[in-house]
């Protein structure tokens, strides 16, 4: 009896070290493209990898077959009104699953296959387009053309979600450091995607905003434009490139004049009124 019992032990211990690890259980929500791609962001957000390729990679089982046709039936970038642009949301959406999976693995430095998710994008999913809250489309191809490019070439440059704030802050502080050449990549990014939508606001006001906090920030493309000019003329000044300072200052104060800066601390300044000051310490010198 006692020799039965030790067995008896033994094979429940065993079936106890073999049963399998419990794994994460995520949340798919209504398991439609659009909200496992913002969960997926969510997660690149935390930094949670794991998470990023459990919404991610059901974004792609799901949806990937209905993209591929949606990819096939293009022949470029859809055009229009945004509700276009929407209708062909598969392929959106893959697209950019795609993107927020090749950037967490490149944050955790597994680079081989960033590339992978990166290539994918550009061979199968070109034509899709990622939806950015404050208002247009961005175009994951491109981004991941980019990323590429830096990964091959060992840059230590990051566009982030490649929204305005973050390449700006991104631009301040490699000022702080001194560091010129990412001051120019970032200010020049900042520009290259919002300064279509940056005159368009500069060019509906009469003075500066001033109502309310949210409403100054509800010109962000100005804003964030007029910063990173602000930000690669004072790196141009500092670098004894007067010449070039003074053409990115004027055309600061030309161009986009309404633009405001938020101040960590707590208030906004205005970068044309800077730049001011920097001509005219420019033309005293």
């Amino acid at each position: 009896m006692k020799k039965l019992m030790i067995i008896l032990g033994f094979i429940l211990a065993t079936a106890a070290v073999a049963q399998p690890q419990p794994v994460a259980a995520y949340n798919f929500g209504d398991f439609r493209s659009e909200t496992l791609a913002t969960k997926a962001w969510g997660a690149l957000a935390e930094e949670d990898i794991e998470a990023v390729l459990a919404y991610t990679n059901k974004c792609i089982e799901l949806y990937a077959e209905q993209a591929a046709k949606m990819q096939a039936s293009l022949k470029g970038y859809a055009e229009g009104p945004d509700q276009e642009i929407f209708s062909y949301w598969a392929l959106n959406d893959v697209a950019t699953s795609l993107f927020i999976q090749g950037e967490a693995y490149r944050k955790v430095g597994m680079k081989d296959e960033a590339l992978v998710a990166y290539q994918k994008i550009i061979d199968n999913y070109s034509y899709g387009q990622t939806w950015d809250p404050k208002g247009w489309f961005w175009k994951p191809t491109e981004a991941a053309k980019e990323k590429i490019a830096m990964i091959k070439s060992g840059s230590n440059l990051d566009f982030g979600d490649y929204t305005s704030s973050f390449m700006t802050v991104q631009a301040w502080k490699s000022l702080d450091v001194s560091d010129y050449e990412s001051v120019k990549a970032y200010t020049n990014k900042v520009i290259e995607m919002y300064d279509d939508q940056a005159k368009k606001m500069q060019a509906s006001l009469t003075e500066y905003a001033w109502e309310t906090k949210e409403k100054i920030f509800s010109y962000w493309a100005l804003n964030d434009v007029g910063t990173s000019l602000f930000i690669q003329g004072e790196a141009l000044k500092r670098q004894g490139k007067n010449a070039e300072a003074k053409q990115i200052f004027e055309r600061l104060v030309n161009d986009y004049y309404y633009a405001q800066c938020w101040d960590p601390k707590g208030w906004f300044w205005k970068p044309a009124e800077g730049a001011q000051q920097a001509l005219d310490e420019l033309s005293e010198s």
